[in-house]
């Protein structure tokens, strides 16, 4: 896919790794549309920085647990750029929930948000891509959806139950999109590894991550957004394909 005078829509994309694979984007010459739930003036921010690069820039907020929001959302892309042609589902919570005091609440919270949210996202806009393929009779792909699951996804850890499973139901997600979209848009994933690590990581816990990746490093948010430019820009015959980016960790 040639990215210039494209619009993809990134979920979460004012802070962190979200950020990273906007800006990404827009280098390539892709229009932005930066989602935000609570980040309000980062997502601004986002948008004044990405204008500067010369593409159109929108900041739209959407809890995207919520069906009637992410329709919302879609809409609003829609009205501003005319067109959708990339989801990247980045968003996600990553909350620590030990076994023994895990509550309903935990669960809802980290499935709501890491699982259903990229569903609702990804079922929105591909109707659109499947409408807009039949339409104009187009063949090949006409859209492409790059979801973040995580290595976790594949070997959960202790303390963050509700987290590993909603990962996983991501990768299982991919998968059978890309059977349900094809041949007129691809799906696939991405599992980082240690990639930015939360702040709120103690010394002696970031120096345990560090220690048990094989490359014995943390990786940054390019290693991410550079495996995004490769799904979208390096080949259409990829799809229900899940790349880890974990510096090792999964074969560890």
């Amino acid at each position: 896919m040639e990215l210039t005078g494209k619009t993809a829509l990134v979920t979460g994309a004012a802070k962190r790794v979200g950020r990273e694979i906007a800006f990404s984007l827009a280098r390539r010459g892709a229009n932005i549309a930066v989602h935000y739930r609570s980040s309000s003036d980062a997502a601004k921010e986002v948008t004044q920085e990405l204008a500067q690069l010369g593409v159109k820039t929108l900041a739209v907020r959407a809890d995207l647990t919520r069906a009637g929001d992410v329709q919302r959302m879609i809409a609003r892309v829609l009205r501003h750029f005319g067109q959708i042609d990339v989801l990247i589902n980045n968003a996600a919570v990553f909350p620590k929930t030990p076994f023994e005091k895990i509550r309903e609440s935990d669960w809802d919270f980290a499935i709501d948000t890491n699982l259903k949210g990229p569903f609702l996202c990804a079922h929105a806009v591909g109707k659109y891509f499947a409408n807009r393929a039949g339409a104009h009779r187009q063949r090949g792909v006409v859209g492409k959806i790059i979801n973040l699951a995580d290595w976790a996804g594949f070997r959960p850890y202790r303390d963050y139950l509700p987290y590993c499973i909603s990962k996983a139901g991501v990768i299982a997600l991919t998968q059978a999109l890309a059977i349900e979209l094809a041949p007129h848009t691809t799906v696939n994933a991405i599992a980082p590894g240690p990639v930015l690590l939360p702040p709120n990581f103690a010394a002696a816990t970031k120096r345990r991550v560090i220690n048990a990746t094989p490359m014995r490093c943390v990786g940054v948010p390019a290693d991410i957004a550079n495996t995004v430019l490769f799904l979208l820009e390096g080949s259409d015959f990829i799809t229900g394909t899940i790349i880890p980016v974990d510096g090792g960790r999964l074969i560890a």
